[in-house]
C-alpha cells in the first residue's frame, strides 16, 4: 500500500483475533505498531509475532474506558514511537441477550467499551495526528449497526453511534488532513463470537444461523479484514472519508 512505511499506528484490542491480524498487516507494510490491549499478555503475544517476522511493534496496556489511562498511553506512544498517524479503534465487547432481559449494569459495560472507549481514543489521539500533519482513522463497527441484530440491541446502538461519530468527525476534520472511515464486520470466528454465543441458550445453533445468513456461506476469519483496513490507512484512500464499508460475505449489501 502507498505511504504506509514508517507510519505510527495505534490499534486498540490489538491482542484479539481481528486486532492481532490488523497489527500484523500494518507491520508487514513497514509501520511502527502500537499494540494496545487491556490484557498485557495478549498485546505482547501480538508484538512477539510481529518481531519474529522482522516487524516493529510495542505493547501498551490500558483500559480504554479510563480517559486518564488512555491519555497517558497515547502520550507514551508519541514519546516512544512518534506521533500517531493511524488509529484503528477495534476493541469491542458484547453479550447476546434479548433487550428486555438486559439490565442497566450491562448497558453501562457495553457502552463503556464500545462507545466511550472509542470517544476516549479519538479525543486523545486526534490532536497528535493533526500535529503530525494529518492521518487516518479506521473504526471497526459491525453490520449490527447497519441492519440491527436480535439479541445485540445495546451493542448495535453503540456501533451505530460509532458510525455517526465517524461521519461527524470526517466533516469536522476534513480541513485538518484527517480521514475517518468505518469497517463493519459480520460474524467472525474469534473469541468474542464464542463468548457472545456462549451467552445464548444454544451456542452452536446461533453460530450456524449466522453462517446460513451469509451468502458466501462461511463465518469470516480475522484475516478477512486487514487488507481493507490497511488500504483505508494508506495514501490510496486519500480521497475516501466518512464511508461505511461492510466486510461480511454479503450479509449486508448497502449502496
Amino acid at each position: 500500500m502507498k505511504g504506509l512505511e514508517n507510519k505510527v499506528v495505534i490499534v486498540t484490542g490489538g491482542g484479539g483475533g481481528i486486532g492481532s491480524a490488523i497489527c500484523r498487516r500494518f507491520a508487514e507494510e513497514g509501520c511502527k505498531v502500537a499494540v494496545l490491549d487491556r490484557d498485557p499478555a495478549a498485546a505482547q503475544a501480538t508484538v512477539d509475532l510481529i518481531q519474529e517476522n522482522g516487524g516493529s511493534a510495542r505493547a501498551y496496556t490500558a483500559d480504554i474506558t479510563d480517559y486518564d489511562a488512555v491519555s497517558a498511553t497515547v502520550e507514551a506512544v508519541a514519546r516512544e514511537l512518534g506521533l500517531p498517524q493511524v488509529l484503528v479503534n477495534n476493541a469491542a465487547f458484547d453479550r447476546f441477550m434479548p433487550f428486555l432481559k438486559t439490565e442497566p449494569g450491562m448497558w453501562d459495560q457495553l457502552i463503556a467499551v464500545n462507545l466511550t472507549g472509542a470517544l476516549n481514543m479519538h479525543h486523545t489521539a486526534l490532536p497528535l495526528m493533526i500535529e503530525a500533519g494529518g492521518g487516518k482513522v479506521i473504526n471497526i463497527a459491525s453490520d449490527a449497526a447497519r441492519v440491527g441484530s436480535s439479541g445485540e440491541a445495546v451493542y448495535a446502538a453503540c456501533k451505530a453511534g460509532l458510525v455517526g461519530l465517524t461521519k461527524t468527525l470526517a466533516r469536522e476534520l476534513a480541513g485538518k488532513g484527517i480521514n475517518l472511515n468505518v469497517v463493519c464486520p459480520g460474524p467472525t470466528d474469534t473469541a468474542l463470537l464464542k463468548d457472545v454465543a456462549s451467552t445464548s441458550s444454544n451456542p452452536d445453533k446461533l453460530v450456524e444461523a449466522f453462517r446460513r445468513a451469509i451468502p458466501l456461506g462461511r463465518i469470516a476469519q480475522p484475516e478477512d479484514y486487514p487488507g481493507l483496513v490497511a488500504m483505508l490507512a494508506s495514501d490510496d484512500a486519500n480521497f475516501i472519508t466518512g464511508q461505511v464499508i461492510s466486510v461480511s460475505g454479503g450479509l449486508t449489501m448497502a449502496g
